[in-house]
């Protein structure tokens, strides 16, 4: 849909001037094509946090090491350049795919925020939030390079 992928666009944009967001395209090396997006979201330098969301890949890419191998650069950024002390995830209650990607990644599901979001279709969304901590990082970066290695 164009205006969806319009505003997709334009709200990266808007959350980057601000300081609050940067947007990456996924690009599969071997082809040279766009796979998928990811973003930073909600930079609070103050108390040192970021959130990693809407991210998507193609089908072809799923389940194929693309995610884990994003997500150990993305965290490495963050906890090692950046020196956050905590990534937040965040997913549709009802997103069983994104919740198990996200256990898989080394994060731990804090909570579900009941009725958090009103979606296009008016239902209540509930989401739920994962983090991983600075302290985590150490052994969660260990089993990221390891899985991305077989």
């Amino acid at each position: 849909h164009p205006d969806e992928v319009e505003t997709f666009i334009n709200d990266s944009i808007t959350a980057h001037e601000k300081g609050e967001g940067l947007a990456f395209a996924i690009i599969n090396k071997s082809t040279n094509k766009v796979i998928g997006s990811t973003r930073y979201m909600k930079y609070d330098p103050i108390n040192k946090r970021v959130e990693i969301g809407y991210t998507f890949l193609s089908a072809s890419m799923q389940r194929t090491g693309v995610n884990t191998e994003m997500k150990l650069l993305m965290l490495q950024h963050a906890f090692e350049t950046l020196e956050l002390n905590r990534v937040e995830f965040l997913t549709d209650y009802l997103n069983m795919q994104s919740r198990t990607a996200i256990l898989r990644l080394g994060a731990k599901q804090e909570g579900v925020m009941r009725h958090h979001m009103i979606m296009p279709d008016g239902r209540l969304r509930d989401s739920v939030i994962f983090s991983i901590l600075k302290l985590e990082w150490p052994g969660v970066k260990l089993n990221l390079i390891h899985r991305t290695r077989h």
